[in-house]
């Protein structure tokens, strides 16, 4: 079967290009990428290898396995790996401008710090350094940065994903009744995701955080908290899987709270809708709509030059308003200190609105943002929309319809 490439030289170019300028600015003469994500983002190609980028010149991927897939896919020059013991050498060999043999001065090479194991870290840095280089530095804010703006295939792929949530959504309320599991109707969605592309899978940066497909959870579980750092939990299937769905059985007036995630081509969307069978306690009903009012205001906010953390302050004040704080991104200890997050290739990119985070926004930068209200005992409601951001207003990606859906 053929295999093509999923991105194109001139893409991986680009990319490699507007690296390496901010190598030069920050002074590193290589960067060395081991992470899949990362992989894939500067080569085409996420095979079992490592990427070395310099600072002048042109990069090598080199592999371990597939070594004949990755020339396949990859935009940038494949060589096979080798005894991992050598790589010192080879890198080396391969790039004595960067090595710099007999100057005693040594190369700063870069790598992303932020998820690479520490046994594995140990062994490059003893490699690196055998072969000429200084301790390896951390990289990975040059990584984060440039993958925030995204281009216009990224944004194809954005709008592929919206497009399968939105069908599969629509499909799978069908068979949503009271009696019916929280397992049973997620089992629902995904099926209606995966035969419309989803890869079965949402990447995560974060150290020890997974997610699953989505979180269809409903009433009082809904809102057990969890490890997970988000506004909801969940109960989840037990103490290996703690978050998301569980085999609590649907009821009637009851909060359910639908968080789906759908990937495409590798690229995240994100969006939540609040459902109910009959009708909302009104102390429930009251927090949706807040919900609602605090993404209009992102909405309106979510413009260039607009700083991350005044978005989510903006928030923090309107659920003071309204009363529910205390129930503002979860509840007590366990609220979770955003207002939306980037998303990509993976589901917790940059930039972050939150406490801190204060970068202005830019065109190209895709948000998800997702006001949400936990009630202990009662449940979850909120909404989420991915953005777009713009010369102009925020472009909301996800189209599902909006407002409480009611179901008879």
């Amino acid at each position: 079967m053929e295999i093509k490439k999923d991105v194109s030289e001139e893409v991986v170019r680009e990319r490699i290009t507007k690296l390496q300028e901010a190598m030069r600015a920050s002074a590193m003469d290589g960067f060395l990428l081991t992470q899949n994500i990362d992989l894939y983002y500067y080569t085409g190609s996420m095979q079992n290898g490592y990427a070395f980028i310099p600072s002048h010149g042109e990069p090598v991927f080199f592999v371990k396995r597939s070594l004949e897939r990755a020339k396949l896919e990859s935009g940038i020059s494949v060589k096979e790996l080798g005894a991992f013991r050598l790589f010192g050498e080879t890198l080396a060999r391969e790039y004595p401008q960067v090595f710099k043999a007999g100057t005693g001065k040594p190369a700063a090479v870069a790598a992303d710090l932020d998820v690479l194991p520490a046994q594995t870290y140990l062994k490059l840095s003893g490699l690196l350094q055998g072969a000429g280089a200084g301790p390896i530095v951390d990289g990975s804010v040059i990584i984060r940065k440039q993958r925030m703006i995204k281009s216009t295939l990224e944004i194809s792929r954005f709008e592929s994903a919206a497009a399968v949530v939105d069908e599969a959504l629509n499909e799978a309320l069908n068979f949503l009744k009271p009696g019916v599991t929280e397992l049973e109707w997620m089992a629902r969605v995904e099926y209606e995701l995966r035969i419309r592309g989803h890869i079965g899978l949402m990447r995560m940066r974060g150290y020890n955080q997974e997610i699953a497909t989505g979180m269809f959870i409903a009433g009082s579980a809904a809102a057990v908290p969890t490890y997970f750092d988000g506004p909801a939990g969940g109960l989840g299937l037990g103490a290996t899987s703690p978050q998301s769905v569980s085999r609590k059985a649907i009821e009637r007036n009851e909060p359910i709270l639908m968080d789906i995630g759908c990937c495409i081509d590798g690229y995240v969307i994100d969006q939540t809708r609040t459902a109910v069978i009959g009708e909302l306690p009104e102390k429930l009903a009251h927090a949706y709509n807040v919900s609602e009012a605090i993404i209009r205001e992102a909405e309106n906010g979510m413009v260039q030059g607009a700083i991350c953390s005044a978005l989510y302050a903006r928030a923090l004040e309107q659920a003071e308003d309204a009363g529910l704080s205390p129930h503002f991104m979860g509840y007590g200890a366990d609220q979770a200190k955003f207002l939306g997050h980037g998303i990509g290739l993976e589901i917790d990119e940059w930039p972050v609105l939150a406490k801190g985070f204060d970068i202005p926004l830019e065109a190209g930068m895709v948000i998800a943002v997702e006001p949400k209200f936990t009630f202990p005992g009662d449940g979850v409601v909120g909404i989420e929309n991915s953005y777009l951001i713009t010369d102009g207003r925020p472009r909301a990606l996800t189209f599902t319809r909006e407002g409480l859906i009611k179901l008879p």
